[in-house]
This record gives C-alpha cells, sequence and structure tokens, in this order.
C-alpha cells in the first residue's frame, strides 16, 4: 500500500474498472473527496492497482488484510466488480461490515433484495446505473434506495454521483426503464451518428469533416434543450420549414417508422435487462 496506509479511507471501491476509475476521477476532480481518503483494491490484477495508485495517489489493496482491512473501515463501500464474482465477495462481506455502512452497488441486474439476501443482513444499499459518459464527466445515473438508507447516507451516495453527472432517483423496480433510456443510450446516439457520418462521406465530405460536423451538430443539438428547457418536438418545428429540406428528412424518417422503432427499441432493451437481470438473480440463488 502507498504512504497513506494508515489513514481511514471514507469511500472504498471493491473493484476497480473503468466505471470504478471514473467514479474516482469525477470524485477528486470536483474535490467531493481527497485522493487520500479513497480506497480500491480488486481481486489479483496488481499492475492495474498501481497504475490507479500512481495515477491518482489513491490507497491500494493488495493482500487480503490489507483489503479486510479498507471494507471494515470506510463508511461507504462501492461493489464494482463483475457479476459473476458478486455472490461470493457479498456473502463475504456480510460478517464483516457494521450496520450503518452504506453499500453502492454498479453491478447490472442485481437486486436490493438478493444484495441483502447475500449479506445475510438488512444493509443499507444504494443500487445505481450510471452510463459510460461518466467517464468525461457527464453521466446520467439512476439510484434507488433500501428502506434502511437514512437521509445522510442519501446524499452521500447522491454526491459520489453528482461527481460524474446527473443523477436522478427512481423506484428500483423502474431500473430497466432507466437502463433503455440512459444506460444504452449512448449507444443509440452513436448508431445514427455513425450513419450520419457515413452519409456525409458517401455525400463527398471527408471523413473528419463528416466526424466533426455531426459530433458538433449532436452537441449543439443537446446544449440548445438543456439552455433553452424547450420541448425538443418545439425545437424540431422551428427548424422545420412547410416543404423545406429539413421537412424533407423528416418524412423519410416517419415513413420509416421512427418513433416507434426508437420506442420499440427503448422497450426492448429494458426487456433484454429484466431477463439478465432474471438469469443473475437465478444464477446467484
Amino acid at each position: 500500500m502507498n504512504n497513506q496506509e494508515h489513514q481511514t479511507p471514507h469511500i472504498c471501491f471493491y473493484g476497480a474498472g473503468s466505471m470504478a476509475e471514473a467514479i474516482v476521477r469525477g470524485l477528486i476532480n470536483r474535490a467531493v473527496a481527497e485522493p487520500q481518503q479513497i480506497a480500491m483494491f480488486n481481486r489479483s490484477n496488481a499492475e492495474r492497482l498501481d497504475y490507479l495508485a500512481q495515477t491518482y495517489n489513491v490507497q491500494v489493496g493488495h493482500s487480503a488484510e490489507q483489503k479486510q482491512s479498507m471494507l471494515q473501515r470506510s463508511p461507504i463501500l462501492v461493489l464494482a466488480m463483475k457479476p459473476k464474482d458478486a455472490a461470493e465477495a457479498l456473502k463475504a462481506l456480510g460478517p464483516i461490515l457494521h450496520e450503518d455502512q452504506l453499500v453502492v452497488s454498479v453491478i447490472a441486474g442485481l437486486s436490493i433484495p438478493t444484495m441483502q439476501a447475500l449479506l445475510g443482513r438488512k444493509q443499507p444499499i444504494a443500487r445505481t446505473m450510471p452510463n459510460t459518459s461518466s467517464s468525461i464527466g457527464l453521466g446520467a445515473t439512476g439510484i434507488a434506495f433500501s428502506k434502511e438508507v437514512h437521509t445522510d447516507l442519501q446524499q452521500k451516495a447522491l454526491s459520489i454521483f453528482e461527481a460524474v453527472g446527473l443523477v436522478t432517483i427512481i423506484a428500483e423496480e423502474k431500473m430497466d426503464i432507466l437502463t433503455g433510456i440512459s444506460g444504452s443510450g449512448p449507444a443509440y446516439i452513436y448508431y445514427m451518428m455513425e450513419a450520419m457520418i457515413t452519409a456525409g462521406v458517401e455525400g463527398g465530405l471527408m471523413a473528419e469533416q463528416a466526424r466533426e460536423l455531426t459530433v458538433q451538430t449532436v452537441l449543439g443539438a443537446a446544449q440548445m434543450m438543456l439552455q433553452t428547457e424547450e420541448d425538443p418536438a418545439n425545437l424540431r418545428k422551428a427548424i422545420t420549414s412547410p416543404n423545406g429540406s429539413t421537412q424533407a428528412a423528416i418524412e423519410v424518417f416517419a415513413a420509416a417508422g421512427f418513433t416507434e422503432t426508437v420506442k420499440a427499441a427503448v422497450r426492448r432493451c429494458e426487456e433484454r435487462s429484466k431477463e439478465m437481470g432474471a438469469a443473475i438473480q437465478e444464477s446467484l440463488s
């Protein structure tokens, strides 16, 4: 461990992958936590831990004793391991936790009741679904709380994800539809951007020109919605002149069932999220 070995961490990340790193970067950049207040460890990737320690100056745990000490001393534990590793980790965690430690899960598909059952105790739990834009501080995160999470702990959990973007509190049963909107949503936008760039190149633009124009167009549209607080339908209508070129493009989308296709995609994503969650629950039971 680094030279901050004896400092009690305020938050411990059990799992040290890309999402954990994104959150740590946000916590430090937004001054929500000092580097020495953050601890991280994983199952066995010492090289990854060394990179995180050198890059962010956080505490890292290599030995079993260091890891257990971090888990027992940290008021907040962020579970960021793979779903397949969750059951073993949670069963081992249960006996060493104290009742007011907050467990924050970024594990997809793992419900609060299942986590509490694996822990063997009614631990305060925050279940979250961040998206990949968290890695640049522009994430959208849904968060659901167990009834054991009091107001102070809720605020602590919210501050973690506010450091990497927007956070909204939802009922746990809405986590799958949130996955369909914001969890997987960036992929839908990238998919459309791919098509726009391809169309630009096929129309004679240089690839870099098509990319830059597409990226700026999407960025500008998002900022317009944020700054004007207008309904997207109104913004669309404002630039869609009757019988104009934009109208012609919109008619092509409409003829192809654009709105219904997007809604169907979101619903299928929600459905698949439920299927995956059920499979995880079954495998852990």
